[in-house]
């Protein structure tokens, strides 16, 4: 029976160590890989904000259409690279998290552009794949740690 309680705790050790770096990098890159892809076709498309600009939430209905259009593309992109590299994490993971509440009040919920069969799925696996970054930052493999180690020193 100690063999099995041995094996175990050091399966939930070993698992312990990992899940200071994996689960956070994961999130990082497949969230990098949507929000990239979209600012990709935005870098290269046309603004279509101003077909949709009066259903954006308050204050964002107040900011002029290129500029909101300059806004989402460099977010999506900056924060892409930022969530890959790790650095700024919980910075991209906050202004994305903005970014993508006002994409889903505006673009997803009532316009007919679902990427699902629905307007609101995507958007909420999203959101709550970017409250982890937010809240516990990009782990063990991210440039964030190591600035954070470096500047303790």
């Amino acid at each position: 029976m100690s063999g099995i309680v041995s094996l175990g705790c050091t399966v939930v050790g070993w698992l312990d160590r990992i899940g200071t770096f994996l689960p956070q990098l994961g999130l990082r890159l497949l969230l990098a890989y949507e929000f990239w892809e979209s600012g990709v076709e935005k870098f290269y498309g046309q603004n279509w904000f101003g077909e949709i600009r009066a259903s954006f939430p308050f204050p964002f209905n107040l900011v002029p259409v290129e500029l909101s259009w300059q806004l989402a593309l460099w977010t999506e992109l900056l924060g892409a690279v930022g969530l890959v590299l790790g650095l700024g994490t919980r910075f991209w993971a906050l202004a994305l998290i903005v970014l993508d509440v006002v994409a889903w009040t505006s673009v997803h919920a009532d316009n007919g552009y679902n990427v699902c069969s629905n307007g609101w799925k995507l958007p909420l696996i999203y959101l709550v794949m970017l409250l982890p970054l937010l809240f516990q930052g990009a782990g063990r493999a991210s440039l964030d740690h190591l600035v954070s180690r470096l500047w303790a020193r």
